[in-house]
């Protein structure tokens, strides 16, 4: 039985010179938030205005989002507009899937389908974190990221699971919040690693189909080449509904886009305490967690994890206190590695923010929305 059945969230919770590339909606022009970019040699999203950083001479890349049609882009231009997966949902033909019978069949096959040996990656790791609507953390760095296996086991040490090194820290601005979401909270706990992970997340959602008092379905919304796009709906007998979709490669087996939001808020509430034993009443929020992988050389490794939760609410002393983070890494480069790790490394009995920053000498863009941008600009 899963130990974390809910999503708590009472957390504290590139090699190029780049131009801006743009995708959008072929129908109506709207941008198009994390559309993955295949390059040549690095993986790139877009930000929440639909832009990317991407070199003018890249040729023959590969662009994907959920619900949209996966195209090839010869040469670069700007902006580039992606066609749904379908025209209308009423000329939609849904076909039923057994959810169940896929998510078991992945989960015991993942350490085959998955490349589970020591690998090494350039990831661009970005944090946000606001209370009552209003950003007070942010931070976006360029890391490398080790893992023996990627694969979460929790009979491990965290550092057998997973390491981190800083390089540059590219944007850090924390206004020091005095929500009482953090105090007293204990930085990495099992659930915090375990979410870096799909496996974890994979067994969390079967946990929540496999209960006697659950109710489920899927259905394939539309299909390209050997990928089908799937939707499904849990209603969990713990009370929460869990709704989301996925592209699953029926000649692989193996989910290639995972995308579920954990419906939380109608839950009732619950007394929670603050580091220091005061009481207050506590409102579970709303979740999403969202894993994308591809395959290179053969094998299929991760390219983007991302988590973000609202609406966790506090009431404290009178006041509301509301709750709302996001944490994306996008894995730019991949390679295989050896079982030594990183050195140095960060060391996850502090706040990651708090290790020392190896730096590295590369002529990267990263791109800000811009409502990051007026909060970096922000004068305190």
């Amino acid at each position: 039985m899963m130990k974390h059945s809910y999503l708590l969230f009472i957390l504290f919770f590139n090699l190029f010179s780049a131009q801006k590339l743009q995708v959008i909606e072929s129908e109506n022009g709207k941008p198009i938030p994390n559309a993955r970019i295949l390059l040549h040699n690095q993986i790139v999203y877009t930000n929440e205005d639909g832009f990317a950083p991407v070199d003018q001479n890249s040729v023959n890349f590969e662009i994907s989002a959920s619900g949209f049609q996966k195209t090839t882009i010869r040469e670069f231009y700007s902006p580039i507009k992606l066609k749904r997966g379908y025209k209308k949902i009423d000329e939609v033909k849904l076909i039923k899937v057994d959810l169940k019978e896929i998510f078991e069949d992945v989960a015991r096959n993942y350490r085959k389908r998955y490349y589970n040996e020591p690998s090494l990656y350039d990831v661009t790791y970005k944090e946000k974190r606001s209370d009552n609507n209003q950003i007070h953390f942010l931070v976006i760095a360029e890391t490398k990221l080790w893992s023996k296996t990627n694969f979460y086991n929790h009979n491990k040490s965290f550092d057998n699971n997973l390491q981190l090194q800083l390089n540059n820290v590219k944007y850090f601005k924390d206004l020091k919040s005095d929500s009482i979401f953090v105090k007293g909270i204990k930085k990495f706990s099992e659930e915090y690693m375990g979410n870096y992970f799909f496996n974890f997340e994979l067994n969390r959602t079967l946990a929540h189909v496999k209960n006697k008092a659950s109710k489920y379905s899927g259905w394939i919304f539309f299909e390209q080449g050997n990928e089908q796009l799937i939707t499904f709906n849990i209603k969990s007998g713990l009370g929460i509904e869990l709704k989301g979709e996925m592209k699953y490669n029926k000649a692989d087996k193996v989910i290639t886009y995972f995308e579920i939001h954990y419906l939380q808020d109608q839950y009732p509430m619950v007394k929670r305490r603050t580091g220091g034993g005061e009481e207050f009443d506590y409102q579970l929020g709303n979740a999403i967690l969202a894993f994308d992988f591809y395959k290179n050389g053969g094998v299929y490794v991760p390219a983007m994890s991302r988590i973000e939760a609202n609406k966790y609410v506090a009431y404290y002393k009178g006041l509301k206190h509301e709750r709302k983070i996001s944490r994306e890494l996008i894995y730019n480069t991949f390679k295989k590695s050896d079982e030594k790790g990183l050195t140095p490394r960060v060391a996850f009995d502090k706040d990651i923010w708090d290790n020392i920053s190896v730096k590295e000498n590369k002529n990267t863009t990263i791109l800000l929305t811009g409502e990051e941008q007026a909060f970096i600009d922000k004068k305190l």
